[in-house]
């Protein structure tokens, strides 16, 4: 238990900056799908999303999940612990979306590569907000230390609310010549 904090601090700065890729990726996505034509362009973000995903968010994701199995190492509570165990199946449950979530980009990711992608920016800009979906409700469990089924429905709701203005389509202004 010596050196906890200095691994739940580790932790934490890797769940920060895997969070930075999980929120920066779809934008890059976006403007890839979105500045299909522009190749010079397409070559940067191509690089970008190498990099991105390959030396920031995979090396941290994977920083972030040893941390915290080192950390349920050395306190078992965490888990075995009947008041505690609620919220932090709850939290690793939502990990483990954040994981897939992860490698989802990464398919993405190689078909934006090989020109093959098929999703609108519309996608991207509505996939976008699935980690802050995710973060809103780990944060939440960690704090509040306990599971609400509203809370999670809220969310949930929230993140339909999000789509559906991400997906309805634009009203279109009418000059004065139209009238």
């Amino acid at each position: 238990m010596e050196y906890y904090t200095w691994i739940l601090t580790f932790h934490i700065i890797s769940v920060l900056s895997w969070m930075a890729m999980l929120f920066y990726l779809p934008r890059l996505f976006v403007y890839h799908v979105e500045n299909n034509e522009k190749k010079e362009f397409l070559e940067v973000v191509k690089i970008q999303e190498f990099k991105i995903y390959k030396y920031i968010g995979m090396p941290a994701m994977w920083a972030t999940i040893l941390s915290g199995a080192t950390l349920i190492y050395l306190n078992p509570t965490l888990i075995t612990e009947p008041s505690v165990n609620y919220w932090m199946h709850a939290k690793l449950t939502v990990l483990i979306f954040l994981i897939a979530y992860s490698y989802s980009l990464e398919y993405y990711r190689k078909k934006l590569q090989n020109g093959t992608c098929i999703r609108s920016g519309k996608f991207f800009r509505m996939y976008n907000e699935v980690p802050t979906i995710l973060a809103i409700l780990i944060v939440t469990f960690v704090i509040v230390k306990e599971v609400s089924i509203i809370f999670i429905l809220l969310m949930l709701a929230l993140f339909a609310f999000i789509s559906y203005m991400i997906f309805k389509p634009k009203k279109t202004i009418k000059s004065k010549n139209d009238f």
